[in-house]
């Protein structure tokens, strides 16, 4: 909940700004302040406060305050940053999604689109000229590695992924200038990806890095595409970092489907043509 009001500061008018930073200075407080103390601690009018509580998504500021009482916890560990262990279905249902939203806000805010064109760029061509464009990742992000590597084979390229530390060491070891590789990493500590990042830069294959900036994995990067959100992958299962690799995934392949041109759309036609005919033909008796 936190995030998302950060994330929501720079769409705020000026007043309701004010009652923004004063939330995220003392979150506590203000969940059991009276609304004349916040207004005139905020130097805003009561109402204002009201409209800020609305802005935010919530319907007014005893609801505001009840989901911000609910948020200032550390949550229940290995579960989910911020549930409760005595949250009904819909206090949950309604945590998770704040929790990921803020995340996506923050992300969108924060994303730096050179790195994403110049990713772009790099794996376009690479498919243009038929060169090897592998995703590693382990884990959960393995599961992702699988999930790009669903989409990107559409795109007609040469796309790959790989779960295994083994197999990435091997298959990054026969990556040659042109090929890209794509580390995908909640943490950016795995040594199995560390490996395999750094050998693929070795062999002169352009490295696509999806982590946390600032983590080890990081300096095996050509290009970074930070993926930062609260979730303490210590401590809690990957369910925010999921959805944001998924997305940067899904910026990707959007980003690199255009740049391939029109060629492309013949070929994403006939896939769905034949797909169709799969779905509905009869089975042979």
């Amino acid at each position: 909940m936190l995030d998302r009001i950060k994330a929501s500061i720079p769409a705020l008018p000026p007043a309701e700004q004010r009652v923004a930073k004063l939330v995220l200075a003392d979150p506590r407080s203000f969940a059991s302040l009276p609304v004349a103390e916040l207004a005139e601690r905020a130097h805003v009018s009561k109402p204002t406060v009201v409209r800020f509580c609305r802005s935010v998504g919530y319907d007014g500021l005893a609801d505001f305050k009840l989901k911000l009482a609910g948020s200032v916890n550390e949550g229940v560990p290995f579960v989910h940053r911020s549930v409760d262990e005595d949250d009904k279905p819909a206090d949950i249902i309604v945590k998770v999604i704040d929790n990921t939203v803020s995340a996506l806000l923050k992300f969108r805010n924060d994303a730096a689109s050179h790195a994403f064109d110049r990713a772009m760029d790099a794996l376009a061509q690479a498919g243009r000229d038929g060169r090897r464009i592998e995703f590693y990742g382990v884990g959960n992000s393995g599961i992702v590695a699988q999930d790009a590597q669903h989409k990107f084979f559409r795109l007609g390229v040469n796309a790959v992924a790989y779960s295994d530390g083994h197999v990435q060491v091997m298959s990054a070891t026969m990556l040659q200038p042109g090929d890209c590789a794509v580390i995908i990493s909640n943490s950016g500590r795995s040594r199995d990806l560390l490996d395999a990042a750094e050998i693929a830069r070795k062999k002169g294959a352009t490295t696509i890095v999806i982590t946390a900036s600032g983590s080890p994995l990081t300096q095996h990067a050509q290009i970074l595409l930070a993926a930062d959100h609260p979730e303490d992958y210590d401590r809690y299962s990957p369910m925010v970092s999921r959805l944001l690799h998924l997305m940067i995934i899904d910026i990707l392949t959007t980003g690199v489907a255009l740049r391939l041109g029109e060629h492309l759309r013949p070929l994403l036609q006939e896939i769905k043509r034949n797909l169709r005919a799969k779905r509905y033909a009869h089975p042979a008796e």
